[in-house]
């Protein structure tokens, strides 16, 4: 544990007095002050294994006396939320029991941190995936265009370690034409997203080697990154986006291996990074020589802003030879096809294929062409796609008003889902007790890297269709109708942690 939170960075105190404003105005004030500050931790705001500003630092940057300060610290201290150790200072912690509190006990504990969420039964509506049905009209138009494309390639010996070069071609295309001159050296066409992000934790990091990841993330991520033995090192992400200050805070004080972002748009957030901290980002990343791993597989995803330029543009020579971009067609068009790519040095692609092949020499040449084809419609196909899931998240907007109007949400700017807040940390448990109404939903716990982050949070994917969406809010409703503790008003997040 120590070596965990030697890792942690450093919050400022001016800092921190931002994120408690308008926190800590009741009294007393002490409890008030660490109540707001494991809020901050529960919700990612803040950090695990942060370290605290010291007490002579924080108490004139919340006009609060240091006796104040002592009190705030020793409270969280004494309910599992801070460790301390002589010398080195206050660092932010979970307790064992955060994942169910006995103090929020008046429900079944969920399934433990980071379960995956049971298979529905027969009839149950799937809502814990964030993926777009394909129209079967489309589907088979260009399947049967893709099987007479097959005499083709069929006079090769059907591998293509680096995918089909028609293929690395057009994914070479798209980055171009939205401001990232690539070149179809670059590319490497891989099994989808997840693979492509496993290839460069292989290649480039051993381990124990420290990755930077935001908090919270996408699960299957976090999942990889553990399996592979690396420490994550946590940076909040709220739905106001990435805190730059602390990004390059710990980017300089833990110096990572490698960083895995989702800047475009975030997931499970939607958040979407600002250019000029894009460029922050690659210029910060660059000089210790940390690599960084940009997925952008929802970044054709943007209903209220125009499709943002590819990260990497925004650094001098696209970005530096640090850089990895994947993407995939898994979310803008059909995640059945299981194709995806990085953009890299020609250099790193050739080691990155390399490797691939020790474990999947080819991907499908039928699966390939038929990516191929899909790309081929262009961009008015695709904002089609998107008109449709802009649909879908207002009738999903409405559900949730009309059903469940305590529920809290900001609108995100893009990508597939809401960040939702129950107000409550029963997130685990209701999910639990949805699957048997029939709603399979995953936690927000399954986003986050540590035991009790996120329980009052949900995310709640707009890809079904209308009527899917909207009975899927009508049952989640009817099961905290049946459910007394939730039924009723929710309390802020203030009083339940408290």
């Amino acid at each position: 544990m120590e070596q965990q939170r030697a890792r942690g960075a450093a919050i400022p105190a001016a800092r921190l007095a931002q994120l408690l404003a308008g926190m800590t105005t009741a009294r007393p004030a002490y409890r008030h002050l660490a109540a707001a500050v494991r809020t901050l931790i529960l919700d990612g705001g803040i950090a695990v294994d942060a370290r605290l500003p010291a007490e002579r630092e924080l108490a004139p940057a919340l006009a609060l006396s240091r006796t104040t300060i002592s009190a705030a610290y020793e409270q969280l201290r004494k309910n599992g939320y801070a460790r301390s150790r002589r010398g080195s200072g206050t660092w932010t912690a979970l307790p064992e029991s955060a994942h169910c509190p006995a103090q929020w006990d008046a429900m079944a504990p969920g399934p433990p941190h980071g379960a995956t969420p049971p298979m529905p039964p027969p009839g149950a509506i799937d809502i814990a995936t964030a993926a777009l049905p394909m129209p079967q009209d489309v589907l088979h138009q260009d399947l049967a265009e893709a099987v007479r494309h097959l005499p083709h390639p069929a006079h090769t010996s059907g591998y293509h370690s680096y995918g089909l070069p028609e293929l690395r071609t057009a994914v070479a295309a798209r980055y171009t034409a939205r401001g990232l001159p690539t070149h179809r050296e670059q590319i490497l066409v891989t099994a989808g997203a997840q693979q492509a992000l496993s290839l460069a934790l292989s290649l480039l990091c051993g381990p124990g080697d420290r990755v930077l990841v935001e908090s919270p993330s996408y699960p299957n991520a976090l999942d990889a990154i553990r399996r592979a033995r690396l420490h994550p090192v946590p940076v909040p992400v709220t739905e106001d986006g990435w805190d730059g200050d602390l990004l390059t805070c710990a980017l300089r004080q833990s110096v990572p291996r490698l960083a895995y972002l989702i800047p475009a748009f975030h997931n499970p957030t939607g958040a979407l990074m600002p250019p000029g901290q894009c460029a922050e980002v690659l210029g910060a990343t660059r000089r210790p020589g940390t690599w960084l791993v940009v997925d952008e597989t929802l970044a054709d995803m943007a209903l209220d802003t125009a499709t943002p330029t590819p990260f990497a543009a925004h650094g001098a020579g696209g970005g530096g030879e640090h850089v990895i971009s994947i993407g995939s067609l898994s979310k803008s068009y059909w995640s059945g096809l299981r194709v995806g790519w990085l953009r890299a040095s020609p250099r790193l692609v050739a080691e990155l294929a390399e490797l691939r092949a020790t474990v999947d020499v080819s991907g499908s040449v039928l699966d390939q062409l038929l990516a191929l084809l899909l790309l081929d419609r262009g961009d008015g196909w695709l904002a089609d796609r998107v008109d449709q899931v802009r649909h879908r998240r207002q009738t999903l907007l409405a559900a949730l008003e009309r059903y469940l109007p305590h529920w809290s949400w900001r609108l995100p700017p893009g990508g597939l889902s809401l960040w939702v807040d129950l107000g409550q940390p029963v997130a685990s448990a209701l999910a639990e007790r949805a699957l048997a109404h029939g709603v399979r939903i995953g936690s927000g716990a399954r986003f986050g890297g540590e035991p009790g982050l996120y329980e009052h949070r949900l995310r709640i994917p707009y890809t079904l269709p209308p009527a899917a969406l909207q009975e899927a809010v009508r049952r989640l409703a009817a099961v905290l109708a049946d459910w007394p503790p939730v039924a009723g008003a929710a309390r802020s997040r203030s009083d339940w942690v408290a």
